[in-house]
């Protein structure tokens, strides 16, 4: 069986045609399916249209999460809820195509993948977002070595057995294309052109997909933290050469003029302090996410032919 997991966080524009367009996609993979939507703590009426197509087709499974947890989350509990050999991950707004569904499929039984990831080789729509995006793959790929992630997301299919190993680890701050690379396996890419969003205003704002960002680079690189040692040790050095400059200016009767130089000297490193601060800051913060060890969402209702 193929479990395909999809989170709908107020999509009520896309979802009549989302779920048609995904059962006619899967229904082409020579397999039986279900189809996994999780509503994400929908404030519009997702949740009344995705039960509208659950009464309707005995293959899909709505999960209702008591809230909204955030979009890795109700993936975590739709992988975590999938019942199927073989388990896809899909966002809900069609920029990923459904029918590229049978390619992964394919490769994962034909090739002998156990991993199978939506590689974007362009993007369309809004370019800004389109160039930071892009930066951050790149940026990404550099701090954590991980060549497999590149310009791949959420858009991926794999075995039950990479699944468990994903699904083993427990971490509550996540990024799980990081953690589906981590995992290592056997894997694979489908390329293709990521389509531009056909209706609605956009989820993942650029506010979102910062603190995404961050999440990603604080939890797989320790780039930002080394990065911080590396500035401090160069501004030692500059100021220890600034300190034997004055000394010998004292000496040697030099006139010191003004105390511009001194009070943007101490702007300059006071700020360099905050933003390392800030930096600990973030690593500790994850440390103490962790030690909470607060479940990553709970499950409200569930809506499936079992019922």
């Amino acid at each position: 069986m193929v479990s395909l997991v999809i989170p709908i966080f107020n999509e009520e524009e896309l979802i009549d045609e989302l779920v048609p367009r995904t059962i006619k996609a899967l229904e082409q993979i020579p397999d039986d399916f279900e189809l996994i939507l999780v509503d994400d703590g929908s404030a519009d009426s997702s949740l009344q249209k995705l039960v509208s197509h659950q009464q309707k087709d005995r293959r899909i499974k709505v999960i209702q999460l008591s809230k909204n947890f955030g979009h890795q989350a109700a993936f975590t509990a739709g992988l975590e809820n999938a019942s199927g050999a073989y388990v896809a991950m899909m966002d809900g707004d069609l920029q990923d195509p459904p029918e590229l569904l049978l390619q992964m499929y394919q490769k994962l039984v034909h090739d002998q993948y156990d991993i199978v990831n939506g590689r974007r080789l362009a993007r369309k729509g809004n370019r800004a977002k389109n160039w930071m995006t892009g930066v951050f793959h790149r940026l990404f790929k550099v701090m954590t070595h991980m060549e497999v992630l590149e310009n791949a997301g959420n858009f991926s299919m794999m075995n039950r057995k990479a699944l468990t190993a994903l699904l083993s680890m427990e971490e509550r701050v996540r990024y799980l294309p990081g953690l589906r690379s981590f995992v290592g396996f056997k894997q694979g890419f489908v390329d293709y052109v990521r389509e531009d969003r056909l209706q609605g205003e956009p989820k993942m704002t650029l506010g979102k997909l910062f603190l995404l960002a961050a999440d990603a680079i604080f939890s797989f690189s320790k780039f930002p933290i080394r990065l911080c040692l590396i500035l401090g040790l160069i501004g030692t050095v500059v100021f220890l050469l600034a300190g034997i400059y004055v000394l010998v200016a004292k000496f040697m009767g030099f006139a010191l003029l003004g105390w511009s130089s001194t009070v943007l000297s101490i702007y300059f490193l006071g700020s360099i302090q905050l933003i390392f601060l800030g930096v600990v800051g973030e690593y500790v913060y994850r440390i103490y996410k962790e030690s909470q060890k607060r479940p990553l969402y709970f499950i409200k209702t569930i809506y499936s032919s079992e019922d």
